[in-house]
């Protein structure tokens, strides 16, 4: 059960940096991402989710092909899970694993696309669908705030 109140905290955060509208609006004009989704990560201070990556073994899996699409959990989301919690699933790559597949979905999912399609049940890689709806022009996923959105990497 804890597992999955992580899930249900961390998805509470990010498509990753800046106002949704802000994110839409520049999206055609953006350029081509340079780096993979664990460089843009450890580069945009995710580093508990950058350190979860790597303890359940994901990195090669979310440096190589895609494209996927990452639901980021901030340090302040993880910072919100009961005390133990996140030391616990540290080591424990296999249910780590799981959880953090919750947060990635295959295939390219932009705010824009959400919006349009007034909301989305895409399936992750664990299997589970996450729901996402649109409220007040605000994505939410599992209920919670994406609080920045659309930040490109080379894979997704």
């Amino acid at each position: 059960m804890k597992s999955m109140k992580f899930a249900a905290v961390a998805a509470a955060t990010m498509l990753l940096s800046g106002s949704l509208q802000a994110q839409m609006a520049n999206h055609d004009m953006a350029p081509k991402a340079e780096k993979n989704i664990v460089e843009v990560a450890s580069g945009a201070g995710f580093n508990t989710l950058v350190a979860a990556v790597k303890a359940a073994g994901l990195v090669e899996a979310l440096s190589g092909k895609g494209p996927l699409t990452v639901f980021a959990p901030t340090d302040a989301a993880f910072a919100k899970l009961p005390a133990g919690t996140l030391d616990a699933l540290l080591k424990d790559p296999v249910k780590l694993g799981a959880i953090l597949k919750y947060h990635v979905v295959a295939g390219h999912v932009t705010a824009a696309d959400v919006i349009k399609a007034k909301g989305a049940k895409p399936a992750t890689l664990n299997g589970a669908a996450l729901d996402i709806v649109v409220k007040d022009g605000k994505v939410h996923v599992n209920g919670a705030t994406v609080t920045s959105a659309d930040v490109m990497a080379s894979n997704g």
